[in-house]
């Protein structure tokens, strides 16, 4: 018997999920290095021909494994389930949920702090695709938790971009060193206690920011 059109869908999007998972199972065992499309294809099973065929090579099936939230947090994962709730928030509280749920979907994700160790001392072809998906995210969540308040306040991009540059690189610290600042990087206690200082400084820090010029109200 043949298998129908919605059974044959139904195959080839499980065989698709299982070729962007092994993308992270390489990645976390081998390194960039070994990153290629005979590596993918024996850890997920199938004839590297589909992976061509379904993906058209490396660089576009990196592309998906990179946009498919295994890798970086989507921005509606940070924004929850009522997102209409989060963006009705005032700026300091909206700033501030930003950052917890940012630290905490960085460190449910190991295998991308890994990354983020490696791409210090590695850059190719294949984390600059990360990168470019990273860039897109830093647009789509600037929009949404920002929105006009970045144009009002345009010191706060820089502002917002030392502190997820900071953030990445506690994490990647906490991947050897445990003490940090006196922080404890490998804690919950630790990064609840860095949590709770940004909030301390989104109220006043951003009261006290002054609008650019022509924005002021």
């Amino acid at each position: 018997m043949k298998a129908t059109p919605t059974a044959r869908q139904r195959d080839r999007a499980a065989t698709e999920e299982r070729i962007v998972a092994a993308v992270g199972v390489v990645l976390a065992r081998n390194g960039f290095g070994a990153l290629g499309i005979n590596a993918i294809a024996r850890e997920a099973g199938v004839d590297k021909v589909l992976i061509y065929r379904y993906f058209g090579g490396l660089p576009e099936l990196l592309q998906r494994w990179g946009s498919s939230g295994q890798f970086w947090p989507s921005v509606q994962e940070l924004l929850g389930d009522d997102d209409e709730a989060v963006r009705a928030l005032p700026l300091p509280q909206r700033y501030a949920l930003f950052f917890d749920r940012f630290i905490d979907a960085l460190r449910a994700r190991p295998l991308t702090v890994e990354i983020l160790a490696a791409e210090v001392v590695e850059r190719n072809e294949l984390t600059a695709i990360l990168e470019t998906e990273r860039e897109q995210w830093g647009v789509q969540a600037e929009a949404l938790f920002g929105g006009a308040d970045f144009e009002r306040m345009p010191q706060l991009r820089g502002i917002t971009l030392l502190l997820v540059a900071g953030v990445q690189y506690l994490l990647v610290r906490s991947r050897k060193i445990r003490i940090f600042g006196g922080i404890d990087l490998q804690s919950d206690a630790g990064w609840a206690a860095l949590k709770a200082s940004v909030a301390a400084m989104a109220l006043p820090m951003l009261d006290a920011m002054p609008a650019a010029a022509g924005n002021a109200r």
